[in-house]
């Protein structure tokens, strides 16, 4: 038989040939081989916590009472009935919290370092998972009889976030009147270091953020004002409170708001012509408000304010150039030209403070339980960074010399939101009883704006 006769042979009916048949299976095995490599990361990625140890640097900075934060999102989820802690490498147990985010699938464990870490200083923890135990949080929030959302610390008050508009005397025009804004915030011993409604500016709301000239459609419009009826913030919504021992928070949506004029409008009555301009509401803007207490140095506040604008229409929305807009503090009216002082990064007094740029501002004053102060931090990432400074000399409202502060970064330039995109302004609040020196504050500002360095410790 010659291999002749075999080479003849004709091909089974649909049989593939012998090349193609094993190009056929290669394939499939590779198809295999890729649909096990996701899950293979996944189980590299998503080991427990338990036992994890981390490394934690000071980079270059001298620390006191230092918040950590670990991202543990590629971590395997605690089971249920247990919970994390955070150990230092001598078994002592830290302040911690978990932190989870629904929107963005993001975990995060922070803790405190309690006490000073020197420059060039790293400390070991360790993570452990153990059964979960009932504890009180330290740092709660509660609503009032009316809805106003309070912060704080050891069951002391922190701050109030307002849901709902104040009164007002009688003869004052409703416009005054509007709601998402801070007051009191309160410094640990109990002094109000907030004021609403002065007579003097009835729109000053304690702490707050709207904007002053905003150019909307070609039109001029002015949300801080907001007696001159051109528009207005408000609180719209609230997303989520949180409770625990390392932070107590809120996320508040805010609306803000311009009043379009229409066409004049005129009737005939028996006793003459009416005319009046109707206007329109159209919200331009969606703010999210992020406010957090931590639970930081002993006798001590503090808090930070993290801000979001959403342009909410197809057109920009421009915060025009002007001397005021943005966070603004209204102080207590206990300060005055008498009493009260502020000095700011660049080391300028409050005569010299109005229009110059600086990383942190911080004021002090005398109230009924002693003097107190807020060290008012911006973030190296804000926009206009280090950031334009509006605060009133000895000179304002007649001589009294009341205090207000604000953080103003289209003091001296346009600043244009596009639609689809978002921006972002962060703020610390240092609050505390008695007085800090220069050097302090740089300090603070300085863990703020530089976070330590973490690392897993192989």
């Amino acid at each position: 038989m010659s291999f002749a006769s075999f080479g003849s042979a004709k091909p089974i009916k649909n049989q593939k040939p012998l090349a193609r048949r094993s190009q056929s299976k290669i394939k499939n095995v590779l198809v295999f081989l890729l649909l096990l490599i996701p899950a293979f990361i996944q189980a590299q990625t998503t080991r427990s916590l338990n036992k994890v140890k981390i490394k934690v640097e000071s980079a270059g900075i001298a620390r006191q009472n230092t918040i950590v934060s670990f991202d543990i999102s590629s971590y395997t989820a605690v089971p249920a009935g247990s919970q994390i802690v955070v150990k230092t490498a001598e078994g002592q147990i830290c302040h911690s919290q978990t932190e989870r985010c629904a929107e963005t699938k993001k975990a995060t464990l922070h803790w405190r370092i309690d006490g000073q870490m020197s420059e060039n200083e790293s400390r070991i923890f360790v993570i452990e998972i153990v059964a979960a135990s009932e504890t009180l949080p330290v740092m709660t929030v509660e609503k009032d009889r009316f809805g106003n959302l309070v912060l704080k610390k050891n069951n002391t008050n922190v701050l109030q976030y307002n849901t709902m508009s104040p009164r007002l005397p009688g003869g004052i025009d409703p416009a005054y009147r509007r709601n998402g804004y801070i007051h009191p915030a309160w410094s640990p011993a109990g002094n109000v270091l907030t004021n609403i409604n002065p007579i003097d500016h009835w729109h000053h709301y304690g702490i707050w953020n709207p904007w002053t000239m905003i150019e909307y459609d070609g039109q001029i419009y002015d949300l801080w004002n907001i007696g001159d009826k051109k528009g207005t913030v408000r609180f719209d919504s609230l997303y989520r409170s949180t409770d625990g021992n390392i932070f107590s928070n809120i996320l508040v949506r805010h609306r803000h708001v311009i009043f379009e004029p229409q066409p004049e409008q005129v009737t005939n009555h028996v006793w003459g012509i009416m005319r009046f301009t109707p206007k329109t509401e159209k919200i331009i803007m969606d703010e999210l408000q992020n406010l957090r207490v931590w639970n930081g140095e002993e006798g001590t506040f503090l808090w930070d304010l993290n801000f979001t604008l959403y342009p909410s229409t197809d057109l920009p929305v421009i915060l025009k150039e002007y001397r005021y807009a943005g966070l603004g503090w209204r102080a207590t009216p206990d300060w005055t030209k008498e009493n009260c002082e502020m000095i700011t990064s660049e080391g300028k007094s409050r005569q010299e403070i109005d229009g110059t740029n600086a990383r942190w501002v911080y004021v002090t004053g005398m109230s009924p339980n002693g003097k107190s102060g807020i060290l008012f931090m911006a973030s190296p990432k804000n926009h206009n960074f280090p950031e334009p400074l509006r605060i009133w000399d000895e000179t304002q409202n007649g001589g009294r010399g009341d205090a207000f502060i604000n953080f103003a970064p289209t003091k001296n330039e346009d600043w244009i939101l596009e639609p689809g995109k978002s921006y972002d302004f962060r703020y610390r609040l240092f609050v505390f009883d008695g007085d800090i020196t220069p050097a302090k504050a740089e300090s603070i500002w300085m863990d703020y704006a530089n976070p330590v360095k973490v690392l897993v410790h192989r």
